[in-house]
């Protein structure tokens, strides 16, 4: 008997995923475990396996289409088995606009619907829609809802172009359009008067950037704490340590040294190595350190686990492999999860000072910015010093002022005098 295969939860936030590729074509011989397709989640591009073996005997949704855990994307069964042909459609993120076949409706633009679809019958799969641009006899093929909007600005739907499933009009294609006005396709560059503009469909990671933040800059009571580092004997202890260890591995960077003392200054201050839990809060005994890291489409947060028992060596090593893979979106779902505080660090791009938002749950974030030579004041006399800013963005919730300036000042006496992370 053929059986479904469905979208699955690749990652613990997975709502939907992006069909990246298929691997496997109809009429492929499927062994349980192959690689069916490749998927991109809300942080990394993963693989879809087979659950049982086959035939391919169809692929119901196409290489591009996003689709909500647990709808079907395809079947394998015995070649020459009959199936049904119907399946739900891919998600297009707009607000529900009918019942369709008998699967959850969709959600509304940037949320993703909290109850599971309702359980379908695998012999009678519901009817797929017609998403051609046209229906016949010419109709412009635009959803109810687009119908409804389009009337009520007197906008001619032909004129319009849609961007959903093959070319369908639905209702953000005609958000901001009034009369005589027109919008382009997703993705298309187009003009309006005399102003040229390119829309671009949201990837599964920007998406949940976008989500995650609106989580945060909202409903956190976040305050700021900034101090002034002297990083001239951090600069001195990085040079000797990477001359000590010639070609050896990896050198050592400022950012690992800073990612050591932040591992370190936390174990002293574990008010500030919390979880923010809406009835409860939840302090950690172990670091786990969240490494912003900008990538492509957005950014996404390695975890270095345990790091307050590394070594400055294997901080760096394992930075450097985060790093890597999730630049190449290779990262497992436990390597970006999980993270007890989290470290941003853009003083590569010369930025002097910023400030990061929180990532829920934690209560805190490091943001670091630029070493640079400026002149200073040391034992009354003028020197040039290279100095680093850094600020802290803190949950009130959880983190007090006094508890998170305590924490920066230990924090502060670290990188000034590494030495004491030896000890």
């Amino acid at each position: 008997m053929a059986t479904k295969v469905v979208m699955e939860a690749l990652s613990p936030t997975m709502e939907e995923g992006r069909l990246v590729e298929w691997k496997k074509q109809v009429g492929d011989t499927i062994n349980a475990g192959d690689v069916l397709a490749e998927v991109e989640t809300d942080k990394a591009v993963m693989e879809l396996v087979a659950r049982s073996a086959g035939t391919l005997l169809k692929q119901l949704v196409p290489a591009g289409s996003t689709v909500a855990v647990s709808s079907p994307v395809g079947w394998i069964g015995q070649p020459g088995e009959e199936i049904a042909s119907g399946a739900l459609p891919p998600r297009n993120d707009t607000k529900p606009e009918s019942s369709r076949g008998g699967g959850a409706a969709a959600a509304t633009s940037g949320e993703i619907a909290s109850a599971p679809a309702a359980p379908r019958n695998d012999s009678t799969p519901s009817v797929p829609r017609n998403d051609s641009p046209t229906a016949p006899e010419g109709r412009v093929k635009a959803s109810p809802l687009a119908r409804k909007i389009a009337a009520d600005k007197g906008v001619d739907l032909g004129a319009v172009s849609g961007s959903g499933p093959e070319g369908r009009i639905i209702k953000r294609d005609l958000e901001g359009v009034s009369s005589g006005s027109l919008r382009a396709a997703a993705g298309r560059a187009a003009t309006s008067g005399d102003t040229a503009f390119t829309d671009t469909p949201l990837t599964q990671i920007r998406k949940t950037i976008a989500k995650r933040l609106a989580q945060s800059i909202g409903p956190i009571p976040t305050f700021y704490l900034t101090s002034e580092v002297d990083m001239e004997r951090v600069a001195e202890a990085r040079e000797a340590l990477n001359a000590a260890a010639g070609d050896k591995g990896g050198k050592i960077s400022f950012n690992d040294i800073v990612l050591k003392a932040v591992a370190t200054a936390l174990t002293q201050h574990p008010a500030c190595n919390a979880w923010w839990q809406d009835d409860h809060i939840r302090y950690w005994s172990t670091v786990h350190i969240g490494m912003a890291v900008a990538v492509d489409d957005g950014l996404i947060t390695p975890v270095i686990r345990n790091a307050e028992s590394k070594s400055l060596r294997e901080i760096s090593a394992e930075t450097r492999d985060l790093a890597g893979r999730a630049r190449e979106r290779k990262l497992k779902p436990d390597e970006y999860t999980g993270s007890t505080f989290s470290v941003s660090n853009l003083g590569m791009f010369d930025i002097e000072h910023f400030t990061a938002i929180i990532n829920p749950p934690e209560a805190g974030i490091l943001a670091i910015g630029s070493i640079a030579k400026v002149p200073v004041v040391v034992n009354d006399s003028m020197s040039i010093r290279r100095r680093m800013r850094i600020t802290m963005s803190c949950d009130h919730r959880v983190i007090d002022g006094a508890t998170g300036a305590q924490f920066l000042k230990t924090l502060k006496l670290l990188l000034e005098n590494p030495l004491a992370m030896v000890w």
